[in-house]
């Protein structure tokens, strides 16, 4: 499916989740889900890793609704847990099976996501590696003058700023040697199109949802 209709379907059954209590149509949400991560070969260890660091907060909430809430409803309680489980999954399945560069391109193109924006995310994504080696000599240069800046510290992250902000000016400029302009006709390097299969497996999944939430408990 096209990524930018991938994304907007999870959004979109997010919401629907977010607003209604139905437990079988979370638990149906998320097997799809399961299926569609593992036939596009999704890493298993990165799966089962997700599902179990998710485990953590559905625990926290269940224990919370089920036995110290005033009501103490076992059926709300497992319906928010199914709830969290399927805005993992459905995101897992965006993110887990679309490149960000992908992603990106397709929202430039299809859904015309002004180009200075694309090209900031797309820089911002980039830029995480450099990031975390500045943090680490930054940490350095704090030991090497008796400071221990630790990851919590605020200060940490306000010099990471500040080297940061320096980049800004260094990509600014790459871009337009490579003769970006905003607002000016671009051609694409791959030519991401929304096809008519794109648009039926969209309407199919949101008829699909629809019907799970009206004929589900």
């Amino acid at each position: 499916m096209n990524p930018s209709l991938k994304l907007f379907l999870a959004v979109i059954i997010a919401l629907e989740v977010t607003f209604t209590t139905h437990l079988y149509t979370n638990v149906v949400i998320i097997v799809l889900a399961l299926i569609y991560l593992l036939v596009h070969h999704v890493n298993g260890r990165h799966l089962v890793m997700l599902l179990l660091i998710t485990a953590i907060p559905a625990l926290a909430i269940f224990a919370t609704i089920a036995f110290f809430s005033p009501q103490r409803n076992v059926y709300f309680a497992w319906v928010l847990v199914t709830r969290i489980y399927v805005y993992v999954t459905a995101g897992s399945a965006v993110s887990l099976t679309t490149t960000p560069l992908l992603l990106v391109r397709s929202l430039e193109q299809d859904c015309h996501l002004p180009s200075k924006f694309a090209y900031g995310i797309l820089a911002a994504l980039n830029l995480l590696p450099k990031i975390r080696q500045e943090v680490k000599i930054i940490r350095i240069a704090g030991q090497m003058r008796g400071v221990t800046l630790h990851w919590w510290s605020p200060t940490l992250y306000f010099k990471a700023i500040l080297a940061a902000s320096q980049w800004a000016d260094s990509l600014a400029q790459a871009m337009e040697s490579h003769g970006f302009r905003e607002g000016a006709p671009r051609t694409a390097a791959q030519a991401i199109a929304i096809t008519r299969r794109d648009w039926l497996l969209f309407g199919g999944g949101l008829i699909f949802l629809q019907v799970i939430i009206v004929a589900l408990p």
